[in-house]
């Protein structure tokens, strides 16, 4: 089976690489494309932030004598990450494959090599450039459309994974939310009464310029809450600008929640509209029509995604899940959305997971990281 590492500078191969979802799952209804000028960011690296500091490969499956590619593969090395968490690990990413074991193999045969040249010990996915890739192969929940930005895959993908010598490395789980759910009224006490206690303020907003204005500050948060935590990495202020960017455009202020103790964000809420449908429909291209398509889904959108909560280390022993818990429930019942697709929890938080299963909330969808 032929693999080929592409030249990002050789628009054919680029070409190539990002339409091959289109074709595989021109029959799949829950598939979401991406969006294009996201994609295409991915394999440009003049201008994604993730090759300031890191480098990754790209790799085509081809079938002898056949011009069209059968599968892909991305390989990262993410330097960062791998200082931080005192590790020498690679992710693969972006894979998609017809149903053919020896393609597969072949793409993880090379990708692992490349890892082994660059002295990395493992590989691990998919994880992706950025916090806010998606990450994780669904293993189960396929009749469900993914919440923007989350991975979709046909059921096949995990036996490929599995037979190029892949293990489970972590599991996480998606809960689907019905704005008619009750939470125990002494959630919202507890809440109430530690905002109380430790002085903590919830902060909504109503532009998106203030937003904007708290860029920073969010970046010194996110770096703040990875205390006591694995897997992560802290984010560069170049990085921080660019997720800030991919998320105002379409962000709904009222839906940002920062929790502050004085003038120090110490916890984060974050959820928005859901505007898979729209992408479905432009196929992911804004231009020249989707722009309007997208703002008028923005509108009528019944579903928002909550996708990034978090609170500093200290706080977390002190009621402040009980916080987060009781404003992700305003959220969703103090707007005009019907449903709300909770992100990826990983199952290793087992004890957020037991609690949000409690309070009625069904997890409808699994994904799965793999190691080998």
């Amino acid at each position: 089976m032929p693999i080929q590492q592409i030249d990002l500078n050789n628009r054919a191969q680029v070409r190539q690489f990002l339409e091959l979802p289109f074709r595989l799952y021109r029959r799949t209804p829950q598939w979401v494309p991406p969006l294009s000028g996201d994609a295409a960011r991915m394999l440009n690296p003049r201008v994604h932030p993730f090759y300031r500091h890191s480098k990754a490969i790209f790799l085509l499956a081809y079938r002898p004598a056949d011009p069209q590619p059968v599968g892909r593969l991305a390989v990262l090395e993410n330097t960062r990450y791998n200082a931080y968490n005192q590790e020498k690990t690679a992710f693969f990413y972006l894979f998609e494959c017809e149903d053919d074991p020896q393609a597969a193999l072949g793409l993880f045969t090379a990708g692992k090599e490349w890892a082994q040249a660059q002295g990395l010990d493992k590989i691990v996915g998919p994880k992706g450039f950025s916090a806010l890739d998606g990450f994780g192969m669904l293993v189960e929940g396929f009749e469900h459309r993914p919440a923007l930005g989350i991975p979709y895959n046909p059921p096949y993908y995990p036996k490929l994974v599995e037979a190029a010598g892949f293990e489970t490395a972590s599991e996480a789980v998606s809960g689907y939310i019905h704005r008619s759910i009750q939470f125990p009224e002494k959630i919202h006490q507890l809440a109430a009464l530690i905002q109380k206690r430790r002085g903590l303020e919830v902060r909504r907003f109503e532009k998106r310029s203030d937003l904007q204005i708290l860029v920073q500050r969010l970046k010194e948060l996110y770096n703040n809450s990875l205390s006591g935590t694995t897997g992560n990495y802290p984010l560069t202020d170049e990085e921080t600008q660019s997720m800030a960017d991919q998320i105002l455009w379409f962000a709904d202020p009222k839906l940002i929640k920062i929790i502050f103790k004085d003038s120090d964000p110490v916890g984060f809420l974050f959820a928005y509209p859901d505007i898979s449908a729209a992408l479905q429909r432009c196929q992911g291209r804004l231009f020249p029509l989707g722009w309007a398509d997208v703002l008028l889904e923005l509108r009528r959108t019944a579903w928002i995604n909550i996708n990034g909560a978090g609170i500093i280390e200290k706080y977390r022993g002190l009621g402040g899940t009980a916080l987060l818990f009781s404003e992700m429930q305003r959220s969703i019942v103090e707007s005009r959305f019907e449903h709300a697709d909770l992100v990826q929890i990983g199952l290793e938080n087992d004890k957020m997971q037991r609690e949000l299963s409690g309070l009625g909330i069904n997890f409808y969808k699994k994904h799965r990281v793999y190691a080998g």
